[in-house]
Protein backbone atom coordinates (compact mmCIF):
# COMPACT_ATOMS: atom_id res chain seq x y z
CA UNK A 1 0.00 0.00 0.00
CA UNK A 2 1.23 3.50 -0.93
CA UNK A 3 2.62 5.06 2.43
CA UNK A 4 1.44 8.13 1.75
CA UNK A 5 -1.92 7.22 2.71
CA UNK A 6 -1.06 6.60 5.87
CA UNK A 7 0.39 10.37 6.72
CA UNK A 8 -1.82 12.24 8.50
CA UNK A 9 -2.90 15.42 7.86
CA UNK A 10 -1.40 17.08 11.15
CA UNK A 11 1.50 14.94 10.69
CA UNK A 12 2.61 16.68 7.53
CA UNK A 13 1.79 19.93 9.78
CA UNK A 14 4.39 18.92 12.33
CA UNK A 15 6.97 18.27 9.65
CA UNK A 16 6.82 21.46 7.62
CA UNK A 17 5.85 23.84 10.56
CA UNK A 18 9.57 25.12 10.40
CA UNK A 19 9.47 26.14 7.09
CA UNK A 20 8.63 29.07 5.03
CA UNK A 21 5.53 30.14 4.32
CA UNK A 22 6.22 30.51 0.27
CA UNK A 23 6.49 27.23 -0.78
CA UNK A 24 4.20 27.09 -3.48
CA UNK A 25 5.32 23.45 -5.08
CA UNK A 26 5.26 21.56 -1.51
CA UNK A 27 3.27 18.71 -2.89
CA UNK A 28 0.47 17.25 -1.08
CA UNK A 29 0.81 14.11 1.26
CA UNK A 30 -2.94 14.42 2.38
CA UNK A 31 -5.41 11.75 1.50
CA UNK A 32 -8.03 12.86 -1.18
CA UNK A 33 -10.55 12.81 1.79
CA UNK A 34 -9.22 15.62 3.37
CA UNK A 35 -9.50 17.69 0.85
CA UNK A 36 -13.25 16.93 0.33
CA UNK A 37 -13.36 14.82 -2.34
CA UNK A 38 -14.89 11.79 0.11
CA UNK A 39 -17.57 11.28 1.54
CA UNK A 40 -16.20 10.99 4.82
CA UNK A 41 -13.08 12.47 6.45
CA UNK A 42 -10.56 11.26 8.70
CA UNK A 43 -10.79 12.46 12.19
CA UNK A 44 -6.62 12.42 11.66
CA UNK A 45 -7.24 14.47 8.55
CA UNK A 46 -9.48 17.15 9.28
CA UNK A 47 -7.95 20.36 10.47
CA UNK A 48 -8.93 21.32 14.21
CA UNK A 49 -10.26 24.38 14.74
CA UNK A 50 -10.68 27.27 17.29
CA UNK A 51 -13.11 30.20 16.97
CA UNK A 52 -12.24 33.02 19.08
CA UNK A 53 -15.47 35.75 18.70
CA UNK A 54 -18.39 34.65 18.11
CA UNK A 55 -20.58 37.18 17.96
CA UNK A 56 -23.38 37.71 14.76
CA UNK A 57 -20.46 37.54 11.85
CA UNK A 58 -18.10 35.42 13.84
CA UNK A 59 -21.14 32.50 14.48
CA UNK A 60 -23.42 33.45 11.13
CA UNK A 61 -20.27 34.21 8.51
CA UNK A 62 -17.28 32.45 9.96
CA UNK A 63 -17.99 29.47 12.34
CA UNK A 64 -21.18 28.39 9.84
CA UNK A 65 -18.86 28.25 7.07
CA UNK A 66 -16.03 26.29 8.60
CA UNK A 67 -18.70 23.76 10.06
CA UNK A 68 -19.90 23.49 6.18
CA UNK A 69 -16.87 21.75 5.49
CA UNK A 70 -15.88 18.30 6.46
CA UNK A 71 -12.24 18.59 6.55
CA UNK A 72 -12.25 21.28 9.38
CA UNK A 73 -13.21 20.17 13.02
CA UNK A 74 -14.42 23.24 14.94
CA UNK A 75 -13.40 22.14 18.63
CA UNK A 76 -13.78 25.55 20.45
CA UNK A 77 -15.38 29.05 21.03
CA UNK A 78 -14.03 31.86 22.82
CA UNK A 79 -15.93 34.44 23.65
CA UNK A 80 -16.29 37.30 26.33
CA UNK A 81 -20.21 37.31 25.86
CA UNK A 82 -21.48 34.48 27.30
CA UNK A 83 -24.75 34.38 25.28
CA UNK A 84 -23.02 34.48 22.54
CA UNK A 85 -20.23 31.86 23.77
CA UNK A 86 -23.58 29.23 24.85
CA UNK A 87 -25.03 30.34 21.04
CA UNK A 88 -21.83 29.15 19.30
CA UNK A 89 -21.52 26.06 20.98
CA UNK A 90 -24.79 24.78 20.60
CA UNK A 91 -24.16 25.63 16.79
CA UNK A 92 -20.88 23.41 17.19
CA UNK A 93 -22.76 20.35 18.96
CA UNK A 94 -25.66 20.35 16.82
CA UNK A 95 -23.81 19.97 14.11
CA UNK A 96 -21.92 17.18 15.34
CA UNK A 97 -24.29 15.47 17.33
CA UNK A 98 -22.27 15.14 20.84
CA UNK A 99 -21.45 17.85 23.16
CA UNK A 100 -17.71 17.91 23.23
CA UNK A 101 -16.92 21.99 22.12
CA UNK A 102 -15.10 23.47 24.56
CA UNK A 103 -15.83 27.07 25.55
CA UNK A 104 -13.33 29.72 26.65
CA UNK A 105 -14.03 33.42 27.99
CA UNK A 106 -9.68 34.01 27.46
CA UNK A 107 -8.61 33.37 23.90
CA UNK A 108 -5.10 32.01 25.36
CA UNK A 109 -6.89 29.23 26.56
CA UNK A 110 -7.17 28.76 23.21
CA UNK A 111 -4.41 28.78 21.50
CA UNK A 112 -2.49 27.33 24.16
CA UNK A 113 -4.12 23.62 23.17
CA UNK A 114 -2.08 21.54 21.52
CA UNK A 115 -4.71 19.94 19.43
CA UNK A 116 -5.90 22.95 17.71
CA UNK A 117 -3.73 23.69 14.41
CA UNK A 118 -5.44 26.79 13.45
CA UNK A 119 -7.84 29.65 15.05
CA UNK A 120 -10.26 32.15 13.34
CA UNK A 121 -10.63 35.46 14.49
CA UNK A 122 -13.96 37.38 14.97
CA UNK A 123 -13.09 40.56 17.25
CA UNK A 124 -13.62 43.96 17.09
CA UNK A 125 -10.42 45.29 15.29
CA UNK A 126 -8.23 46.11 18.37
CA UNK A 127 -7.79 42.99 19.07
CA UNK A 128 -7.37 41.60 15.52
CA UNK A 129 -3.21 42.04 15.15
CA UNK A 130 -2.10 41.04 19.37
CA UNK A 131 -4.23 37.67 19.24
CA UNK A 132 -3.45 36.42 15.62
CA UNK A 133 0.52 37.64 16.58
CA UNK A 134 0.23 35.41 20.01
CA UNK A 135 -1.46 32.58 17.62
CA UNK A 136 1.21 32.57 15.06
CA UNK A 137 3.78 32.38 17.72
CA UNK A 138 1.92 29.41 19.37
CA UNK A 139 2.37 27.76 16.39
CA UNK A 140 -1.40 28.33 14.60
CA UNK A 141 -2.51 29.21 11.10
CA UNK A 142 -4.61 32.00 11.40
CA UNK A 143 -7.44 33.57 9.78
CA UNK A 144 -8.72 36.90 10.90
CA UNK A 145 -11.43 39.36 10.24
CA UNK A 146 -10.31 42.70 8.50
CA UNK A 147 -8.85 44.76 9.26
CA UNK A 148 -5.89 46.33 11.42
CA UNK A 149 -6.44 49.00 13.80
CA UNK A 150 -2.93 50.80 13.11
CA UNK A 151 -0.58 50.85 10.22
CA UNK A 152 2.38 49.51 12.34
CA UNK A 153 1.10 47.30 14.32
CA UNK A 154 -0.28 45.41 10.75
CA UNK A 155 3.55 45.66 9.66
CA UNK A 156 4.60 44.07 12.85
CA UNK A 157 2.02 40.98 11.97
CA UNK A 158 3.09 40.56 8.36
CA UNK A 159 6.51 40.19 9.70
CA UNK A 160 5.40 37.72 12.41
CA UNK A 161 3.48 35.22 9.47
CA UNK A 162 6.72 35.29 7.74
CA UNK A 163 8.99 34.80 10.47
CA UNK A 164 6.62 31.70 11.98
CA UNK A 165 6.17 30.07 8.39
CA UNK A 166 2.19 30.56 9.27
CA UNK A 167 -0.58 30.75 6.90
CA UNK A 168 -2.66 33.41 7.15
CA UNK A 169 -6.11 34.83 5.88
CA UNK A 170 -7.70 38.19 6.11
CA UNK A 171 -10.87 37.44 6.44
CA UNK A 172 -12.91 39.13 3.33
CA UNK A 173 -15.27 37.36 0.85
CA UNK A 174 -14.49 40.16 -2.11
CA UNK A 175 -12.09 38.38 -4.21
CA UNK A 176 -14.20 34.94 -4.35
CA UNK A 177 -17.22 37.35 -5.66
CA UNK A 178 -17.47 36.66 -9.33
CA UNK A 179 -18.04 40.27 -10.30
CA UNK A 180 -15.30 41.59 -8.34
CA UNK A 181 -12.82 39.03 -9.98
CA UNK A 182 -14.02 39.92 -13.60
CA UNK A 183 -14.02 43.63 -12.95
CA UNK A 184 -10.51 42.99 -11.71
CA UNK A 185 -9.73 41.08 -14.51
CA UNK A 186 -11.05 43.33 -17.07
CA UNK A 187 -9.06 45.87 -15.80
CA UNK A 188 -5.37 44.30 -15.39
CA UNK A 189 -5.64 42.77 -19.12
CA UNK A 190 -6.42 46.44 -20.28
CA UNK A 191 -9.59 46.45 -21.46
CA UNK A 192 -10.39 49.55 -20.25
CA UNK A 193 -6.95 51.20 -21.36
CA UNK A 194 -4.75 53.01 -19.72
CA UNK A 195 -6.22 53.31 -15.70
CA UNK A 196 -6.65 57.08 -15.05
CA UNK A 197 -9.22 57.26 -12.21
CA UNK A 198 -10.73 55.30 -9.76
CA UNK A 199 -14.19 55.76 -8.15
CA UNK A 200 -14.87 53.73 -4.98
CA UNK A 201 -18.11 54.73 -2.63
CA UNK A 202 -18.76 52.46 0.98
CA UNK A 203 -21.68 53.41 3.49
CA UNK A 204 -21.75 56.27 5.78
CA UNK A 205 -22.13 55.87 9.49
CA UNK A 206 -22.97 55.88 12.04
CA UNK A 207 -26.50 57.73 12.02
CA UNK A 208 -26.39 58.83 15.70
CA UNK A 209 -23.84 60.10 18.09
CA UNK A 210 -23.97 56.90 20.58
CA UNK A 211 -25.28 57.40 24.58
CA UNK A 212 -21.55 58.09 26.46
CA UNK A 213 -23.38 57.42 30.10
CA UNK A 214 -22.15 54.73 31.91
CA UNK A 215 -23.81 51.57 32.74
CA UNK A 216 -23.71 48.73 34.96
CA UNK A 217 -21.67 46.06 33.47
CA UNK A 218 -23.70 42.78 32.39
CA UNK A 219 -23.35 39.43 34.68
CA UNK A 220 -21.09 37.23 33.36
CA UNK A 221 -19.61 39.32 30.55
CA UNK A 222 -15.90 40.11 30.42
CA UNK A 223 -15.57 43.70 30.57
CA UNK A 224 -11.97 44.45 30.87
CA UNK A 225 -10.48 41.64 28.39
CA UNK A 226 -13.15 43.03 25.84
CA UNK A 227 -10.93 46.39 26.35
CA UNK A 228 -8.22 44.64 26.30
CA UNK A 229 -5.22 46.59 24.65
CA UNK A 230 -7.35 49.62 24.40
CA UNK A 231 -7.46 52.33 27.14
CA UNK A 232 -9.84 51.90 29.78
CA UNK A 233 -13.62 53.52 29.58
CA UNK A 234 -16.46 52.91 31.11
CA UNK A 235 -18.97 50.40 29.79
CA UNK A 236 -21.92 51.04 27.85
CA UNK A 237 -23.66 48.89 25.42
CA UNK A 238 -23.10 51.64 22.76
CA UNK A 239 -19.13 51.06 23.06
CA UNK A 240 -19.54 47.47 22.42
CA UNK A 241 -20.35 44.72 19.49
CA UNK A 242 -21.17 46.12 16.54
CA UNK A 243 -20.78 49.52 18.00
CA UNK A 244 -17.07 49.47 18.39
CA UNK A 245 -16.27 50.47 14.61
CA UNK A 246 -17.36 53.98 15.47
CA UNK A 247 -15.04 54.68 17.82
CA UNK A 248 -11.35 54.99 16.99
CA UNK A 249 -9.84 53.18 19.92
CA UNK A 250 -11.50 50.21 18.40
CA UNK A 251 -11.82 50.78 15.06
CA UNK A 252 -12.16 53.35 12.00
CA UNK A 253 -15.20 53.85 10.73
CA UNK A 254 -16.81 52.48 7.89
CA UNK A 255 -13.56 53.59 6.12
CA UNK A 256 -11.56 50.60 7.33
CA UNK A 257 -14.59 48.56 7.32
CA UNK A 258 -16.09 48.62 4.43
CA UNK A 259 -13.39 49.94 2.86
CA UNK A 260 -11.30 46.45 3.62
CA UNK A 261 -13.48 45.18 1.16
CA UNK A 262 -13.66 47.46 -1.75
CA UNK A 263 -10.16 49.23 -1.54
CA UNK A 264 -8.45 45.70 -1.79
CA UNK A 265 -10.79 45.38 -5.21
CA UNK A 266 -9.28 48.81 -6.41
CA UNK A 267 -5.95 47.75 -5.30
CA UNK A 268 -6.78 44.44 -6.96
CA UNK A 269 -7.49 46.19 -10.38
CA UNK A 270 -5.15 48.70 -10.15
CA UNK A 271 -2.18 46.26 -9.78
CA UNK A 272 -1.23 48.09 -6.87
CA UNK A 273 -1.52 45.90 -4.18
CA UNK A 274 2.08 45.52 -3.24
CA UNK A 275 2.37 49.26 -2.76
CA UNK A 276 -0.29 52.33 -2.32
CA UNK A 277 -0.65 56.22 -2.67
CA UNK A 278 1.77 58.44 -2.34
CA UNK A 279 -0.67 61.60 -1.73
CA UNK A 280 -3.75 61.90 0.80
CA UNK A 281 -6.80 64.20 0.91
CA UNK A 282 -9.81 64.19 3.01
CA UNK A 283 -12.51 66.06 4.97
CA UNK A 284 -14.65 64.42 6.82
CA UNK A 285 -17.88 65.10 9.15
CA UNK A 286 -17.66 63.76 12.02
CA UNK A 287 -20.38 63.20 15.08
CA UNK A 288 -20.27 65.90 17.70
CA UNK A 289 -21.50 65.74 21.43
CA UNK A 290 -21.55 62.16 22.01
CA UNK A 291 -19.90 58.75 21.81
CA UNK A 292 -18.99 57.99 18.54
CA UNK A 293 -15.83 59.88 16.97
CA UNK A 294 -15.19 58.25 13.20
CA UNK A 295 -16.38 60.12 10.45
CA UNK A 296 -19.63 59.46 9.50
CA UNK A 297 -19.14 61.09 5.95
CA UNK A 298 -15.93 61.63 3.98
CA UNK A 299 -14.44 62.41 0.91
CA UNK A 300 -10.95 61.66 0.06
CA UNK A 301 -8.43 61.89 -3.10
CA UNK A 302 -5.91 59.46 -3.01
CA UNK A 303 -2.71 59.82 -5.71
CA UNK A 304 -0.21 57.52 -6.88
CA UNK A 305 2.83 58.02 -8.47
CA UNK A 306 1.93 56.76 -12.00
CA UNK A 307 -0.61 59.46 -11.61
CA UNK A 308 -3.76 57.75 -11.10
CA UNK A 309 -6.36 59.05 -9.02
CA UNK A 310 -8.87 57.64 -6.96
CA UNK A 311 -11.57 59.24 -5.34
CA UNK A 312 -13.37 57.52 -2.17
CA UNK A 313 -16.35 58.98 -0.66
CA UNK A 314 -19.15 58.34 1.75
CA UNK A 315 -22.56 56.98 -0.50
CA UNK A 316 -23.85 53.57 -2.13
CA UNK A 317 -20.74 50.93 -2.06
CA UNK A 318 -19.52 50.39 -5.74
CA UNK A 319 -16.63 50.79 -7.61
CA UNK A 320 -15.52 51.99 -10.91
CA UNK A 321 -12.39 51.85 -12.90
CA UNK A 322 -12.25 54.70 -15.77
CA UNK A 323 -9.42 54.61 -18.57
CA UNK A 324 -8.27 55.90 -21.90
CA UNK A 325 -10.93 53.53 -23.37
CA UNK A 326 -13.51 53.09 -21.01
CA UNK A 327 -15.08 52.51 -18.17
CA UNK A 328 -16.06 49.43 -16.05
CA UNK A 329 -17.38 49.14 -11.98
CA UNK A 330 -20.77 48.83 -10.60
CA UNK A 331 -23.02 50.03 -8.24
CA UNK A 332 -24.16 48.71 -4.75
CA UNK A 333 -22.47 45.73 -3.22
CA UNK A 334 -21.83 42.65 -5.71
CA UNK A 335 -24.20 45.06 -8.13
CA UNK A 336 -24.08 43.68 -11.51
CA UNK A 337 -21.49 44.87 -13.88
CA UNK A 338 -21.61 47.62 -15.92
CA UNK A 339 -19.31 48.98 -18.23
CA UNK A 340 -19.33 51.49 -21.60
CA UNK A 341 -18.43 50.75 -24.23
CA UNK A 342 -20.90 47.58 -23.01
CA UNK A 343 -18.74 45.34 -25.28
CA UNK A 344 -16.16 45.27 -22.85
CA UNK A 345 -18.56 42.56 -20.96
CA UNK A 346 -18.28 40.68 -23.84
CA UNK A 347 -14.38 40.42 -23.62
CA UNK A 348 -12.76 37.04 -22.57
CA UNK A 349 -9.39 36.36 -20.77
CA UNK A 350 -7.43 34.42 -23.20
CA UNK A 351 -5.48 31.47 -21.55
CA UNK A 352 -2.35 33.41 -22.11
CA UNK A 353 -3.70 36.54 -20.10
CA UNK A 354 -3.48 37.45 -16.87
CA UNK A 355 -6.10 35.54 -14.78
CA UNK A 356 -6.34 36.48 -10.71
CA UNK A 357 -5.97 34.18 -7.89
CA UNK A 358 -9.48 33.71 -6.46
CA UNK A 359 -11.40 30.56 -4.42
CA UNK A 360 -15.28 30.51 -5.61
CA UNK A 361 -16.30 28.60 -2.39
CA UNK A 362 -14.95 31.38 -0.78
CA UNK A 363 -12.02 32.38 2.33
CA UNK A 364 -12.53 29.89 4.12
CA UNK A 365 -12.24 27.15 1.73
CA UNK A 366 -9.31 28.74 0.33
CA UNK A 367 -7.91 29.19 4.16
CA UNK A 368 -8.57 25.23 4.85
CA UNK A 369 -6.72 24.25 0.87
CA UNK A 370 -3.96 26.89 2.25
CA UNK A 371 -3.04 25.09 5.34
CA UNK A 372 -3.10 22.11 3.87
CA UNK A 373 -0.75 23.01 0.73
CA UNK A 374 1.17 25.71 2.52
CA UNK A 375 0.50 28.23 -0.41
CA UNK A 376 -0.75 31.97 0.24
CA UNK A 377 -4.20 32.62 0.81
CA UNK A 378 -5.98 35.30 -1.44
CA UNK A 379 -6.37 37.85 0.94
CA UNK A 380 -2.51 37.43 2.57
CA UNK A 381 -1.02 39.53 5.68
CA UNK A 382 0.99 41.87 3.15
CA UNK A 383 -1.87 42.46 0.65
CA UNK A 384 -4.18 43.17 3.65
CA UNK A 385 -1.83 46.08 4.49
CA UNK A 386 -1.54 47.71 1.96
CA UNK A 387 -5.44 48.07 1.99
CA UNK A 388 -5.68 48.56 5.30
CA UNK A 389 -2.77 51.34 4.94
CA UNK A 390 -5.20 53.30 2.51
CA UNK A 391 -8.26 53.53 4.85
CA UNK A 392 -6.07 54.68 7.69
CA UNK A 393 -4.16 57.59 6.32
CA UNK A 394 -7.38 58.55 4.98
CA UNK A 395 -8.65 58.52 8.24
CA UNK A 396 -4.94 60.63 9.65
CA UNK A 397 -5.65 62.99 6.93
CA UNK A 398 -9.32 63.79 7.65
CA UNK A 399 -8.56 64.38 10.97
CA UNK A 400 -5.23 66.49 10.46
CA UNK A 401 -7.20 68.41 8.09
CA UNK A 402 -4.29 68.45 5.62
CA UNK A 403 -3.18 66.95 2.75
CA UNK A 404 -0.11 64.50 3.41
CA UNK A 405 2.74 63.04 1.67
CA UNK A 406 2.75 59.31 2.02
CA UNK A 407 5.64 57.01 1.25
CA UNK A 408 4.71 53.42 0.95
CA UNK A 409 7.64 51.88 0.83
CA UNK A 410 9.12 53.12 4.17
CA UNK A 411 5.15 53.18 5.60
CA UNK A 412 5.46 56.70 6.69
CA UNK A 413 4.32 60.51 5.81
CA UNK A 414 6.99 62.62 4.77
CA UNK A 415 7.76 65.58 6.39
CA UNK A 416 5.27 65.37 9.27
CA UNK A 417 6.36 64.14 12.22
CA UNK A 418 2.35 64.88 13.90
CA UNK A 419 1.00 62.08 11.21
CA UNK A 420 3.95 59.99 11.96
CA UNK A 421 2.83 59.80 15.46
CA UNK A 422 -0.71 58.19 14.41
CA UNK A 423 0.64 55.40 12.98
CA UNK A 424 0.85 53.38 16.10
CA UNK A 425 -1.26 53.39 19.43
CA UNK A 426 -0.26 52.73 22.90
CA UNK A 427 -1.31 49.42 24.42
CA UNK A 428 -2.50 48.98 28.07
CA UNK A 429 -0.98 46.69 30.16
CA UNK A 430 -0.22 44.26 30.22
CA UNK A 431 -0.81 44.09 26.25
CA UNK A 432 2.14 44.59 23.87
CA UNK A 433 3.19 43.29 20.40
Amino acid sequence: MNKQKHITRRGFLKKGAGLAGGMITFPYLVPSSALGKAGGVAASNRITVGFIGVGGHGRGMNLRSFLANADAQAVAVCDVDPNHLNTARDMVNKKYGNNDCATYKDFRDVIARNDIDAVVISTPDHWHVPISIMAAKAGKDVECEKPTLTIRGGRVLVETMKRYGRVFQWSTEDRSVDVYHRMCELVRNGRIGKVHTIRVELPSGPHNPGNPASMPVPKGFDYDMWLGPAPWAPYTKDRIHWNFRWIQDYGGGQLSDWGAHLLDGAQWGNDSEYTGPVEVQGKGVFCEGGLYDTAKEYNIEYKYADGVRMIVKSGTPSLRFEGSEGWVGNRGWRGKLQAEPKSILDSVIGPNEIHLYTCRAGEQRNFLDCVKSRKECYFPPEIGQRCFTIAHIGNISMLSGRKLKWNPEKEQFINDEQANRMLSRSMRSPWRL
